[in-house]
């Protein structure tokens, strides 16, 4: 199953697993995008059996019944989490929580911890979370959803990310040895909606990047300009290559090799907090939800 599999990289992230020999499930919002996505990837694996679920995975209760859905159906092989976005401005989710982080982080880790049981039964399998190198540029407070100061997308976007890093990393550990093998995939640039919709405004980097605006602007540029198709090697790699079998815990990089992670997302005070926040803003039923606001 591929999240976010109904265009950019996580279209090419299913064609690339069909084409090596898996029934794959794209999850989308768009029902028209995701049957042009079941066409695009029948088309180029002959013999492919494509299937498309609408979920909004920005609504925690839609993750909920996601997994609910996939339980009945039996063993899951590989889950690739490739959802993500990054807003110019702050937005908050149908639970009242600051979408960046609900949709990077919170998403993946509900949807992971709920397919456990399909994925011990799948057994052996892989976990993929995609991860970004905005991790290098992440506020590192974990205490509250949403971090002090302003709100600068692309610091906002890295600090979720950086905490479905730690929270991979630390998966990978409590997974060890049962089967289950998890991964993060950093697919470096590319050109996608997300990239084109919002590193073109200054308004997403802090005030400082604001003042060299040009030569932040041109950076970004040059490391989207790449194609979709290049990016999703990282999460194809960690979804399937042999040459990882009985090794769990690593980072691939853009260039599809293991790469030392981000330090910080092997802080034990980080990853304490980071499980502390996603277990009381993301809890496996509804009904355990915390009863502090969720926005604070």
């Amino acid at each position: 199953m591929v999240t976010a599999g109904t265009g950019g990289i996580g279209l090419e992230t299913a064609a690339g697993l069909a084409a090596a020999g898996y029934a794959v499930t794209v999850v989308g919002r768009s029902a028209e995008r995701g049957a042009r996505a079941v066409e695009r990837i029948d088309s180029a694996a002959a013999g492919a059996r494509a299937r498309f679920i609408a979920a909004d995975l920005a609504s925690l209760d839609a993750v909920r019944a996601l997994a609910a859905l996939l339980a009945e159906e039996g063993p899951l092989d590989v889950l690739v989490n490739n959802v993500g976005a990054m807003f110019a401005d702050r937005q908050r989710t149908v639970d009242g929580i600051e979408a960046t982080f609900a949709v990077n982080h919170l998403s993946p880790y509900l949807l992971t911890e709920l397919m456990l049981p399909s994925l011990r039964a799948g057994r052996p399998s892989r976990i993929v979370n995609v991860t970004s190198g905005a991790v290098r540029v992440a506020k590192r407070a974990f205490d509250a959803v949403e971090p002090p100061g302003g709100y600068y997308g692309f610091h906002w976007y890295g600090r979720a990310k950086l905490a479905n890093l730690a929270y991979t990393l630390d998966l990978a550990e409590r997974l060890h040895d049962t089967g289950i093998a998890v991964f993060a995939a950093d697919p470096g640039g590319a050109a996608t909606g997300m990239t084109d919709g919002t590193m073109r405004s200054p308004k997403i980097v802090s005030p400082a990047l604001r003042l060299v605006w040009p030569l932040v602007r041109r950076t970004f540029e040059r490391a989207t300009s790449g194609p979709a198709a290049t990016a999703a090697r990282s999460s194809i790699t960690a979804a399937t290559d042999a040459a990882l079998h009985g090794r769990t815990g690593l980072v691939i990089g853009p260039r599809t090799r293991p790469v030392p992670p981000y330090p910080p997302s092997r802080d034990p005070r980080i990853v304490r907090n980071v499980l502390e926040l996603s277990r009381r803003l993301a809890p496996l039923t509804p009904a355990s939800r915390a009863g502090e606001p969720l926005g604070a």
